[in-house]
């Protein structure tokens, strides 16, 4: 079932995506050439609750940390970890979901350590482009599917993939709502768009041809490109207002 939201709760959710966001720029100071990620874990993990918050990720089927940091051709839920240490060159996505008296928001960003070939930092540029051209095409009563279409196309021009195991999902009242968001196109995202629908955009995107990843048979979680190319993502969440939307995910730091 799909909740459309009322005035109560999108204030709402819109508070605890503003954190979420917050919480990425808070981080970004950290990230530098020798840093490992159950640092990062732990700086986002007391920056959260130091804003009356809760690390939605953690304890969440299992997951074990706060955050997700996913690094080069670990495409998401990358497990923190003090012996990750970040190189010059690497792309890190930091995935954010903060539960704020009962409300939930969802951001994340991929970042590059140091200095990367052009290649890369055009990978990673794309990537983000893509989430924007998806986004910007929102509004009430055209068909969800058309989300899909348009991120497909744009990174496929680039020879780049849409990973089709995740997507985007609807937020708000708990982590993980309908609908599900596909950022390719296909038929089943018929879904027409409301006034007041809450999900969130996020594409996986990965630097090859090849869309299919791997799940980590040790942990359970990590997701990783089958090819071992890199692999970027950007999110936001996303409101559907009158007669277009509103991302909620935007930082007031």
């Amino acid at each position: 079932m799909i909740i459309i939201k009322n005035q109560t709760q999108i204030q709402g959710i819109k508070k605890a995506s503003i954190i979420a966001a917050n919480t990425l720029v808070h981080l970004e100071k950290y990230l530098f050439i020798g840093q490992n990620t159950e640092k990062l874990n732990e700086i986002a993990h007391d920056y959260i609750i130091s804003q009356n918050c809760i690390p939605a990720p953690l304890n969440y089927h299992g997951f074990p940390k706060s955050i997700c940091t996913s690094i080069n051709s670990v495409v998401c839920h990358g497990i923190p970890n003090k012996n990750e240490i970040l190189k010059n060159g690497d792309i890190i996505n930091l995935d954010i979901t903060v539960i704020c008296e009962g409300y939930f928001g969802d951001t994340s960003k991929t970042f590059i350590v140091g200095e990367a070939n052009q290649d890369i930092v055009q990978f990673v540029k794309i990537t983000e482009e893509a989430m924007y051209k998806g986004i910007q095409i929102l509004k009430p009563n055209i068909l969800l599917s058309e989300l899909g279409k348009t991120i497909q196309a744009f990174v496929e021009k680039y020879n780049y993939s849409v990973v089709k195991e995740y997507g985007g999902h609807g937020i708000g009242l708990s982590f993980h709502e309908e609908p599900h968001v596909c950022h390719f196109y296909t038929k089943a995202n018929n879904l027409k768009l409301q006034k007041g629908m809450i999900f969130t955009v996020e594409p996986m995107i990965n630097k090859s041809k090849n869309w299919r990843v791997n799940t980590s048979s040790k942990d359970g979680w990590t997701v990783t490109t089958q090819d071992k190319s890199l692999s970027a993502q950007f999110e936001h969440t996303v409101l559907i207002t009158e007669d277009s939307y509103e991302i909620l995910t935007l930082p007031n730091i």
